[in-house]
């Protein structure tokens, strides 16, 4: 509907959150795409057929036919992740519009017996990220997607790929904001804008700034995504249903084309993922990161909380999840939470969940080996490319 699709992504991957997935390049049913002397990049035959049998057709999907959200053809199952390109599609409006997808959870929820879960932490105030961004959190970004109840936002965290050491293309955020869960599929049109709105304008100076200003360090879409199984199984719009395995890692690809560089050379930095953490007691202090955009935020401008990790469980089967005191809201969801990992070094070892109603506190997923074979999966899949 804005300008021509220029990437489709790979469409194979059948293995299971905790497999490798695909690491033969050669042996990859995935996008081949190739740039042409205009800068454009070129789709070959063979991908477009492979979308057709997704019942997909790339003229329609661009001119807006991903907006058809029957459940009949919402592709829900891992191997079916597909994110073809729409250049211009995320334009400085409508970024900024974009909502939050709602992940409240009434406290009365939790009164029953889960596990071990401590005393509902105090409320600490998130406060504002210095600006620029860029050199304060040069890992933290957005993730735009549409759903079928309209534009969404999300928190995301540029992360390191052992594959490309110094050169990842990769993005950790939330289940809930690449997939519904158990009653949908795949979210489309998903994208990730790196310290976005840099500089911490003003809603009313948003209103006017241009592409540059809102995304300096550009837009790049999902060309390959994984979550959970638990996840994809379990996961609800609301509540706490399948919090525990709520995590996500995206592959990003430049919207056309790009400099040749990774994500992680253009903006610099990318963090390292604990997936052996201290447990919750150990921890000292976790740092969240996010755009809170539900009252009384706007999601333009980008937040932290600091605390030390409480435990909550939301079912006694799931893992224990980690909680902190944050007045974060909607929007904040997917973003990074850093703390000293094993080595005594920053990393990221969770990302935002859910969190009451009323807001105060923010819960997220201890990252284990469900959480590690994700991550693999995505890195092991581009390894030689």
């Amino acid at each position: 509907m804005l300008g021509a699709v220029v990437l489709v992504s790979a469409l194979a991957l059948t293995a299971t959150a905790c497999d490798s997935g695909d690491t033969n390049a050669d042996g990859q049913a995935g996008a081949s795409a190739t740039a042409g002397g205009d800068g454009k990049i070129t789709i070959p035959d063979d991908i477009k057929d492979r979308l057709k049998e997704h019942g997909i057709d790339l003229d329609k999907w661009k001119n807006g036919a991903w907006k058809d959200w029957d459940k009949d053809d919402w592709l829900r199952e891992a191997q079916d992740y597909i994110n073809p390109i729409i250049e211009g599609l995320w334009d400085p409006d409508r970024m900024r519009e974009a909502e939050d997808p709602e992940r409240g959870v009434d406290d009365s929820d939790l009164s029953g017996d889960q596990g071990v879960t401590d005393p509902t932490p105090q409320a600490v105030d998130a406060k504002a990220v210095p600006t620029t961004y860029h050199a304060n959190a040069p890992e933290a970004g957005k993730v735009f997607f549409d759903s079928p109840e309209g534009t969404m936002v999300c928190s995301a965290t540029v992360v390191q790929d052992p594959a490309h050491p110094g050169k990842s293309n990769l993005v950790w955020t939330a289940g809930h904001c690449v997939h519904a869960g158990k009653d949908g599929g795949w979210y489309r049109n998903i994208a990730f804008v790196p310290s976005y709105n840099d500089s911490g304008m003003s809603s009313k100076e948003m209103e006017t700034a241009t592409k540059e200003q809102v995304a300096p360090y550009g837009v790049w879409w999902g060309d390959w995504v994984r979550t959970s199984d638990q996840w994809i199984a379990q996961g609800g719009q609301t509540g706490g249903d399948g919090a525990s395995y709520d995590f996500a890692v995206i592959h990003v690809t430049p919207e056309a084309g790009g400099s040749g560089k990774s994500l992680e050379e253009m903006v610099g930095s990318a963090l390292p993922v604990d997936f052996a953490a201290p447990a919750v007691p150990k921890v000292d202090s976790i740092t969240a990161t996010g755009y809170p955009a539900a009252e009384p935020f706007d999601g333009q401008k980008l937040y932290q909380c600091q605390d030390k990790p409480g435990r909550l469980s939301i079912n006694a089967d799931d893992p224990t999840m980690y909680r902190i005191g944050c007045t974060m809201t909607g929007g904040s969801s997917g973003g990074g939470w850093v703390a000293a990992g094993s080595d005594g070094k920053p990393a990221l070892v969770s990302n935002t969940s859910i969190g009451p109603v009323s807001s105060g506190w923010l819960a997220g997923p201890r990252l284990g080996d469900v959480a590690k074979g994700v991550y693999d999966s995505v890195s092991d899949k581009f390894a030689g490319r």
